[in-house]
């Protein structure tokens, strides 16, 4: 036992000199005597630095850390004075998830999460104690990997304080779970260790039915840009005759069930206006609806649209500028450069009647919406046709307009810790992964994220609606300058090189275009909560 806490201190005295290297500075009584130090008159910003105290800083946090934090009563006695006072060890523990019914995994009092679930069963259980119920930072509770509202994780990680003299802990905690949040286990580490700050890297999967990926609807806004493109640069766009007759053979259908093109467009209508059918006119969805899924489930991709697709992803490799890929984020910020490490896409699988295909990103980390931005952006590349070398327009300074492809199907696989790893394979301790429990956590994913997310597009058409949706979608004139709303996949041509080249009526003019791009950032953000709104409510095809 000492020699497993002498190691994890050894790892946690390695980390701190490879962090902090400062040259070693005279101080006399607490302050630095060089120029420009606190003793110096001209400095009227005075340095309060942890490093340049006399050693009251530390005094100050040994008091706080002794001091009695135990949940109290209005008149300030402890709430439970009867608990026997346990021993709380640092530990890291591996979790999983299905998101369905959660607003996400960071606690809000006011909503249902998974850390709210997970801190209560923990208490429960005798993880946390009563007295330390009323607070989660009392027991240095930290995620590796916050995730948004309804996304999953098959693998995630939290660092806390625990209770863990009982060998039995694990099961008492899971017992006190639903069934849809698991504890996998836990391991020990040392007191500096924090899961977000030492995660080296995530890795996220992303399902979705290769329907997804046929060309846009017939007639639709999106389709007569795509003729248009395909007319101008006939070298240098793709052309789909396979998805294009899987449309017109739908459409056939549709009119030998005795439903008009007058109907279709009413439907259509009535679903963009959110307005109430009539009678008549919702019978005639209902069979469109029957029609369309009937034709989906029997869909099969084309090797060449995944080629398509692995050649799009594969433009998001190293590192890059991702300001447009999330909210608010201006190309200068440094921080929207984020390094991708991996991209797979998995060979088409059938579950049920539908075929999905699964694709993996390996990054450093992301931002908000990053992941589905990202996909969203490859999915229209190669439902458009165009060059996929469009992806990498998306990386310079213009502002353009990408939608979030839907949260079903994006869940979190596990984090990454390679550099804590390799401290502790120094001193021989067990590295810090999820490989012990990759048979539990696949047979978690499969029961409860796969089926759920299986279950939701059979039922609520989630990929179905959202694709239809961006092909009707225009915008309008105030918020995009009169121009379609995704002319920037449909505009262009691509030079031998494999760089983008803009079609630009005034070459002079550029500056002044991408001013004009900029100005309006508020339109990615229409798209996004116009397609969360479509889902519900698809187009009638």
């Amino acid at each position: 036992m000492d020699q497993t806490k002498n190691g994890l201190k050894e790892v946690e005295d390695a980390s701190n000199e490879s962090v902090h290297k400062v040259e070693p500075v005279v101080v006399e009584n607490g302050y630095d005597d060089e120029e420009g130090g606190r003793t110096d008159p001209s400095n009227r910003w005075l340095r309060t630095r942890k490093s340049d105290g006399d050693g009251r800083i530390d005094k100050r946090q040994k008091l706080e850390d002794n001091k009695d934090n135990r949940a109290l009563t209005p008149d300030g006695k402890p709430m439970f004075p009867e608990e026997k006072r346990l021993p709380k060890r640092k530990v890291a523990c591996m979790i999983g998830y299905c998101g369905a019914g959660y607003h996400g995994m960071q606690i809000n009092p006011l909503t249902k999460t998974i850390e709210g679930e997970l801190f209560e069963a923990m208490v429960k259980a005798g993880a946390i104690s009563m007295n330390n119920s009323n607070d989660l930072k009392k027991s240095g509770f930290m995620r590796a990997a916050r995730t948004d509202k309804g996304v999953h994780a098959a693998g995630n990680m939290i660092s806390l304080k625990m209770i863990i003299e009982d060998d039995g802990i694990i099961d008492k905690i899971n017992a006190e779970l639903p069934e849809q949040i698991r504890v996998w286990g836990f391991q020990r580490v040392n007191k500096s260790f924090d899961c977000r700050k030492m995660c080296s890297s995530r890795v996220y999967e992303y399902l979705m039915p290769t329907y997804s990926l046929l060309p846009p609807r017939l007639n639709s806004p999106l389709s007569k840009l795509v003729k248009e493109m395909q007319r101008k640069y006939p070298d240098s766009t793709r052309t789909d005759p396979e998805g294009e007759k899987f449309w017109e053979e739908l459409t056939q259908k549709i009119s030998d069930a005795g439903i008009s093109q007058f109907e279709l467009d009413q439907i259509n209508e009535a679903n963009r206006e959110d307005i109430p059918l009539t009678i008549p006119l919702e019978i005639a969805a209902r069979k469109v609806k029957d029609l369309s899924l009937e034709a989906r489930q029997k869909f099969r991709v084309k090797q060449e649209t995944l080629d398509a697709l692995r050649k799009a992803l594969s433009f998001y490799l190293g590192s890059h500028n991702f300001h447009n890929f999330t909210n608010g984020k201006p190309y200068r910020d440094p921080s929207a450069f984020r390094f991708m490490k991996d991209i797979t896409i998995s060979d088409p699988f059938v579950i049920g009647k539908t075929e999905w295909i699964s694709i993996k990103i390996h990054g450093q980390s992301f931002m908000l919406h990053q992941i589905r931005k990202m996909i969203g952006l490859a999915s229209l590349v190669v439902r458009a046709g165009c060059p996929v070398e469009k992806v990498k327009e998306a990386f310079g300074p213009a502002k353009v307009n990408i939608p979030k492809a839907p949260a079903l199907g994006l869940l979190l696989e596990r984090p990454v810790y390679d550099g804590y790893n390799q401290k502790l394979k120094t001193y021989g301790h067990e590295p810090l992964n999820f490989d012990k429990y990759s048979e539990k956590m696949d047979a978690f994913k499969r029961k409860y994220i796969y089926s759920k997310i299986y279950e939701a597009e059979e039922s609520e058409h989630t990929f179905h609606g959202f694709f239809g949706f961006i092909d009707f979608f225009t915008g309008n004139d105030s918020s995009n300058n009169g121009k379609p709303i995704f002319e920037f996949i449909t505009e262009g041509e691509v030079n031998k090189e494999g760089d983008v080249k803009e079609k630009k009526e005034n070459p002079a003019a550029d500056n002044e275009a991408v001013e004009i791009k900029v100005a309006y950032p508020s339109v990615a953000d229409e798209v996004a909560d116009a397609t969360e709104t479509a889902q519900t409510s698809p187009p009638a095809l």
